[in-house]
């Protein structure tokens, strides 16, 4: 879609728009009123052309990726709302090619770094080299591979924790910080990171100060039969399918901006709240017989911008309860602290997200 299209002009208009509100509508979620806040009309036109833009990008996707609908979508989750991504799954899931594949279809520009216990900061942010021009020597920063829009850091558990912290800055502050020297990133800029739950020799695991600053973390699992029989016949011929572009980068930066207007209920708002806050132990007692610890204010931003998000591409203008608790999985399991019992119960992260779920509306 170029520039130039509808897209692109209805988010110029809707970003200019900030009168014309339409009027408030009402509805009941278990015998709860839910009344939804006024929306510009443009705005509301607007939505419903993302909406489409999204189908646009997911059926691109699906040419090469089949099998991970759930996971593209939270994929496209994390980068319209200009965060980050964890992906956790076993080798060969296709996991590095749902990320190159989102860099083709958005036209970004797009760089790999393979995390090995040897791997230094300085090979993922860059460095001074010495140049000599006529007789005289100078230092000039060699730029390294965080500059660039899609960041995969592959396996970022086999990193040493040194060079795991070299992504921090740039993942919360969007600029590389070398001696005295400091260099912002362009926009969009995301870290979408893969680590392998089984192989635990050689790993690192990532600190919680790490681990919390992506938004989402995606556990990827194996395709079903039939997907996984269409997935060896294609890759097993002669051509394998590409990618063509779906929106252009500008297109991405404006719906960054609108996926913040969203309009979300008092009510549905609160929900979101409490189960974050039901996480934590002193508050909860689900969570004093199942965890340590609990998520920070973070994941409540977190929650209430990734269902935003969420009933965008789902075409809706509001927030629903059923976004805030499909978003609630991927938000809080990186950030909850199972205690010991339940590690040797067996007891899973989102087991018990389900249960607070449930205590929380």
């Amino acid at each position: 879609m170029k520039a130039g299209g509808s897209l692109w002009e209805s988010t110029q208009k809707a970003k200019k728009k900030t009168s014309d509100l339409g009027e408030i509508k009402e509805h009941t979620i278990d015998s709860k009123k839910i009344e939804k806040p006024p929306m510009e009309k443009d705005l509301e036109r607007t939505y419903s052309e993302i909406g489409k833009t999204y189908k646009g990008l997911l059926s691109e996707m699906g040419k090469t990726v089949l099998g991970q609908e759930e996971v593209m979508e939270n994929i496209l989750i994390a980068v319209f709302t200009k965060s980050h991504a964890l992906l956790e799954g076993f080798p060969g899931l296709g996991k590095t090619l749902i990320v190159k594949t989102l860099s083709d279809i958005m036209d970004l520009k797009f760089k790999r770094v393979q995390c090995t216990p040897d791997l230094m900061p300085s090979d993922i942010t860059g460095t001074y080299v010495v140049e000599e021009k006529e007789g005289k020597k100078s230092f000039r920063f060699e730029r390294g591979p965080v500059f660039t829009n899609i960041l995969l850091a592959d396996e970022i558990n086999r990193a040493t924790p040194k060079t795991q912290s070299a992504l921090l800055e740039a993942m919360q502050e969007r600029q590389v910080s070398v001696g005295t020297s400091t260099y912002p990133l362009d926009p969009p800029f995301f870290v979408l990171a893969t680590q392998n739950p089984i192989e635990m020799e050689g790993t690192y695991p990532l600190p919680e100060a790490q681990v919390d600053r992506f938004l989402l973390k995606i556990l990827v699992d194996y395709p079903g039969e039939e997907h996984e029989e269409k997935i060896m016949d294609l890759y097993s011929g002669e051509k394998t399918p590409e990618s063509r572009r779906v929106i252009s980068k500008n297109e991405l930066l404006n719906i960054q901006e609108l996926i913040r207007k969203m309009p979300i209920a008092a009510v549905i708002r609160k929900y979101a709240l409490n189960i974050v806050r039901n996480t934590r132990p002193m508050d909860n007692g689900i969570a004093s017989e199942f965890l340590d610890y609990g998520a920070s204010p973070r994941a409540s931003i977190g929650l209430v911008v990734a269902s935003k998000a969420r009933a965008l591409i789902k075409g809706r203008d509001y927030v629903s309860k059923e976004d805030i608790e499909a978003m609630a999985y991927p938000i809080l399991r990186h950030r909850i602290i199972l205690n010991f019992e339940s590690e040797r119960k067996g007891v899973k992260p989102d087991d018990v997200i389900e249960k607070i779920i449930k205590e929380s509306w």
